[in-house]
């Protein structure tokens, strides 16, 4: 057997590619990528930016599973920590980076990657995202986890600034400007993933009649 950062069940990315620690490795390394472009594309808002972020993270562990889909997201704070520019940029194009972006008013969110790529992962290994339905609910609940570590964190950072009202502080910058565009994250891995399961199960059984026949 070979050694693999892999835990319990396949995914998709088991599908497409065979466990191997080299696999696992770059596939991991590419889920942090995604996550660090997913971040560049941004709208400037405050105290949170509106990014591509949340789609790249959930679709990273969902494809990858719950153990590497975890270590992913943990790559990609660790670079962010350790200097390199891959959180998204303020609205003067410079970029936080270290200590000093996890501790900032949207840490949490950060943190909150790292969780939610395990709980989607852990869904899909189960194969929540065989069906549309499911897909819909394993995306919805990997964004409650980032908000639950997110928002948290935000009103502690927006209550330190000494706003009037920080709880609707937070809510108004931190989470209802988002709440459309993740229903539209969702559906449209509702969307995706189910059809690529669908278009994998029918490689196989062509190879399989290829080697039948």
């Amino acid at each position: 057997m070979s050694l693999s950062l892999a835990i319990g069940r396949p995914t998709l990315a088991d599908r497409i590619f065979s466990r191997s620690l080299a696999t696992d490795l770059v596939l991991v390394a590419a889920g942090a990528g995604l996550t660090a472009i997913a971040a560049q594309v941004s709208v400037p808002m405050w105290p949170v930016p509106l990014t591509g972020q949340t789609f790249a993270v959930l679709l990273a562990g969902t494809v990858l599973g719950s153990a590497r889909g975890a270590l992913s997201m943990a790559l990609y704070l660790g670079l962010g920590l350790v200097g390199l520019p891959v959180f998204t940029p303020q609205a003067d194009g410079s970029h936080l980076t270290g200590l000093a972006a996890v501790a900032g008013p949207t840490g949490g969110y950060l943190v909150g990657f790292v969780l939610a790529a395990a709980l989607v992962g852990w869904l899909a290994q189960r194969e929540w995202d065989h069906r549309a339905l499911g897909t819909l609910l394993a995306f919805v609940a990997g964004t409650v986890v980032i908000y639950a570590v997110g928002l948290p964190w935000l009103l502690v950072a927006l209550s330190g600034l000494g706003l009037p009202h920080p709880l609707e502080a937070t809510l108004a910058g931190g989470l209802y400007p988002f709440l459309l565009g993740d229903g539209l994250k969702a559906v449209v891995a509702a969307g995706l993933l189910p059809l690529t399961w669908s278009l994998v199960r029918r490689a196989d059984r062509a190879a399989a009649e290829r080697r039948d026949s």
